[in-house]
């Protein structure tokens, strides 16, 4: 490691980091992308009222969100192969114990306990990419794999598994999961790929830079998740039968896949302005159609073109914070910055859809997509590189 750290890494090895990176970090996406079908199986099972299962689902991103606040400030310092190796331990063991226990109280306490070790593993695999040069390829590929990886789940958990041994298969076939991508941990890094300059080792407050670019994908995020919770119910008022519904939503989860992979292959060459501007245009394009009061041809046009533009925007500033902060503590936050504009955007949009119009959902996804172009206007997305190089060099 100190040879990486002191002369330029292959590309094999810049590879090989990029890949188990991500795969680490599909570990922290797990829980929250089998979320509804593990609630859903866990009220079957254990025949939870609907307000145990929502208790159930606030605890789990309330351990998450304790795990992501804590990570800036010790992510730097422990080993980072042991650390992948005690979160995957512990998300199995989690999984595994979740299945066995039979008390409410108990089993409240396993699911906060996934939750952290989730994100745990989310902000890791975060922090790890953030020292890889080219950080739009690394944080493409890494959304990629962990679609990829959750699609296969969700396409054979329930039907396979959970139809059969109800949610204790489930659990433990989430363990099997979380236990195999573990392995992943024997290629990590032990430790930051670029050290820190010295002059910002002691340094506690982040940039304003990476303020700025995490409150502008918070006000990204929000608008975006406030339409995504309700793009069924806009479906559902056009008259769009099941079937259809189920065909545009099979599409968005590939299409998501596709996105991020798209803008892994693009890399840095698209700058660090053009691609907002860009993705505008699109999000725009697929919110007009689906404001054409169309049928399904309209409506499944626009939520694919709408989920493709949204999914590479989630990267392209990914990548942003990344850049904006030379500690790398700043890209650890993204998973909190999800956490809250999950809980802000789906209640915004319900009040905004009360009468059944969702016209100022619309508007809202669109005002608050236009915000990133914005700012990336204005703000020098280089402000940390040159302490970076200096780093490089030492």
């Amino acid at each position: 490691m100190k040879q990486a750290l002191n002369r330029p890494m292959s590309d094999r090895a810049l590879v090989g980091f990029m890949l188990s990176a991500s795969l680490a970090s599909t570990i922290g996406g797990l829980p929250f992308n089998s979320l509804p079908v593990m609630l859903g199986s866990l009220a079957d099972s254990f025949g939870l009222a609907p307000k145990a299962v929502g208790l159930l689902g606030s605890i789990c991103f309330a351990g998450y969100l304790i795990g992501t606040l804590g990570a800036p400030f010790w992510i730097n310092r422990l080993n980072w192969r042991w650390l992948t190796l005690a979160s995957a331990v512990g998300s199995a063991g989690s999984f595994a114990l979740s299945a066995a226990v039979k008390d409410l109280t108990l089993l409240y306490g396993v699911w906060a306990l996934i939750g952290f070790f989730a994100s745990t593993m989310t902000c890791l695999g975060m922090r790890i990419l953030s020292d890889l040069p080219n950080k739009v390829r690394a944080f493409g590929v890494r959304q990629g794999i962990e679609l990829s990886v959750t699609a296969a789940v969700l396409f054979a958990l329930p039907p396979l598994i959970i139809a059969v041994w109800k949610y204790p298969g489930g659990a433990l076939a989430l363990a099997a999961v979380v236990a195999l991508l573990g392995v992943s941990a024997l290629w990590l890094p032990t430790h930051p790929l670029v050290p820190v300059a010295p002059a910002l080792r002691g340094r506690r407050a982040l940039p304003l830079a990476a303020w700025i670019t995490m409150a502008t994908f918070f006000v990204f995020l929000t608008g975006n998740i406030a339409l995504w919770a309700f793009v069924e119910r806009i479906g559902s008022g056009r008259g769009i039968a099941p079937a259809q519904m189920g065909l545009v939503f099979a599409v968005l989860k590939l299409l998501g896949g596709a996105a991020a992979f798209a803008v892994a292959w693009v890399g840095e060459r698209a700058g660090p302005r053009r691609p907002h501007w860009v993705l505008l245009c699109g999000i725009g394009l697929g919110l007009a159609l689906l404001a054409s009061g169309g049928g399904f041809q309209p409506f499944a046009l626009g939520a694919w073109i709408w989920e493709f533009s949204f999914t590479c925007g989630c990267v392209f500033q990914a990548a942003a914070i990344a850049r904006s902060d030379a500690t790398g503590r700043a890209v650890v936050l993204i998973p909190a910055v999800f956490a809250f504009s999950s809980m802000v955007g789906p209640g915004l949009a319900g009040q905004l859809a009360a009468g059944g119009d969702y016209t100022g959902v619309l508007a809202l996804a669109a005002l608050c997509s236009l915000v990133p172009a914005l700012a990336y206007t204005w703000l020098r997305p280089d402000a940390a590189a040159p302490v970076r190089l200096e780093a490089q060099r030492a």
